[in-house]
C-alpha cells in the first residue's frame, strides 16, 4: 500500500504564516539605510537605471520561503506492506463416499439428514478455518479418486466439497486405498508437517493395499493419519427404493472397524476420533484444527522515498534569483 505523507505537518502551519508576515512588511515600509535631503548627488548613479518593480524581490523571498518550509515538512512516499511467512502444513482429506453415507443418522435442527450432508457441510467449516494451508482431497468408495490436489485456492476447493454425494467413487470401502492415494500426494511435498485426516462410516472390504501397510508407508513418509469413524452406535435409517421405484426406509446396522481405525492413527502418530452424531463431528474437526495449527510469521516493512529535494531546489532558485536581481537589475541604492 502505498501513501504520500509529511514527517513533520507542523511545519506547514509555519506557511499560514507567511501572508501575515508579508502583509505587516508591507504596512511597515521599507526602513531608509540613510537619510538625505535629496538625492540629487547621486543623478549619475541613477542615470539609466529602471525603477525597480514594487514587491517583485519580496515575492521572490517569499515563494523561496515557501518551499523551503514545504522541505522542512519532509514530504514523502511511503510503500508499505506484510509479508506472511507460513510454516507449512500440507493436508489431504479422505471422505468416504460409500453407499452406507446416506444413512440418516445426523441430526440438524430437529430433522433427519443423512451423513454426507453433514459432512460436505463440516469439511466446508473446517477448510474456511485454515485459510494459510495447503488442502487436497480424495474421495473413496470401492476405489480412490483425486477430487482436488493441493492448494491454496480454497474457493476452488469448497467448490468441490459442495459437488461430493454418493456414488462418485462406486461401491464398498477402500480405505487402504484411500490412505495410498493421499501419501501419494504428499509424499513430495516440502511442508513441515503433513497429515491425512481420513473420515469412513465403515470398514475395508476393497483395495489392493491394507489398510495398515498403507498406514506405515504414510509414517514412513512423515506423514500423520487422524482417523474418524462417523455413523450412530447402534442401527442407522437408510434410503432405498421400493419394487415401485417409492423412497422406502430400511435399517441397516452400523458396522465401523473401529480397532482398525485406532490402529492407523496409532501407527502413523496420528489420533482416532469417532463421531456418532453431528455435534461429535463438528467437535472432531475443530480439535484436529486446534491440533495442527499453522505458525505464521508476519512480517512488516515500509519503504520510505524522501521528495524534500523537490521543495529545496526550488526554494534555492527563488532566493538565487532574489539575490542576483537585489544586485544587478533591480539594486536599489542605499
Amino acid at each position: 500500500m502505498s501513501q504520500f505523507q509529511f514527517e513533520h505537518p507542523w511545519a506547514l502551519v509555519l506557511l499560514l504564516l507567511l501572508p501575515l508576515l508579508a502583509f505587516l512588511r508591507g504596512r511597515r515600509g521599507k526602513a531608509a539605510a540613510i537619510q538625505y535631503s535629496g538625492l540629487s548627488l547621486f543623478g549619475p548613479l541613477l542615470r539609466g537605471r529602471k525603477t525597480q518593480p514594487k514587491g517583485w524581490l519580496s515575492a521572490l523571498r517569499y515563494v523561496a520561503l515557501f518551499f523551503f518550509l514545504l522541505a522542512l515538512a519532509r514530504p514523502q512516499k511511503v510503500d508499505s506492506g506484510t509479508q506472511v511467512q507460513e510454516s507449512g502444513i500440507d493436508m489431504m482429506l479422505a471422505i468416504d463416499l460409500s453407499p452406507s453415507m446416506e444413512a440418516l443418522d445426523y441430526h440438524k435442527d430437529g430433522q433427519e439428514i443423512s451423513r454426507v450432508e453433514v459432512v460436505r457441510e463440516t469439511v466446508g467449516k473446517f477448510i474456511e478455518a485454515r485459510p494459510n494451508d495447503r488442502i487436497g482431497m480424495v474421495v473413496f468408495a470401492g476405489d480412490a479418486y483425486l477430487m482436488s490436489p493441493l492448494t491454496l485456492d480454497h474457493d476452488w476447493l469448497l467448490q468441490n466439497v459442495d459437488r461430493l454425494h454418493v456414488g462418485l467413487a462406486g461401491d464398498a470401502t477402500a480405505i487402504g486405498s484411500a490412505i495410498a492415494t493421499c501419501a501419494n500426494r504428499l509424499r513430495d511435498q516440502p511442508g513441515k508437517s503433513k497429515i491425512i485426516v481420513l473420515l469412513t462410516d465403515g470398514q475395508n472390504n476393497a483395495g489392493k493395499i491394507t489398510p495398515f501397510a498403507a498406514a506405515e508407508a504414510a509414517h514412513a513418509l512423515g506423514i500423520k493419519i487422524y482417523t474418524i469413524g462417523a455413523g450412530s452406535n447402534d442401527v442407522a435409517k437408510f434410503p432405498t427404493r421400493g419394487p415401485f421405484g417409492q423412497r422406502v426406509y430400511i435399517t441397516i446396522p452400523v458396522d465401523i472397524d473401529e480397532d482398525a481405525l485406532r490402529k492407523i492413527a496409532d501407527i502413523s502418530g496420528g489420533k482416532f476420533y469417532r463421531a456418532a452424531d453431528t455435534q461429535a463431528l463438528e467437535h472432531v474437526y475443530d480439535e484436529i484444527n486446534r491440533l495442527e495449527t499453522t505458525k505464521v510469521a508476519v512480517k512488516h516493512f515500509e519503504h520510505v522515498q524522501e521528495y524534500f529535494a523537490w521543495a529545496v531546489y526550488p526554494g534555492l532558485l527563488f532566493l538565487g534569483m532574489e539575490i542576483f536581481l537585489a544586485h544587478t537589475r533591480w539594486r536599489r541604492v542605499p
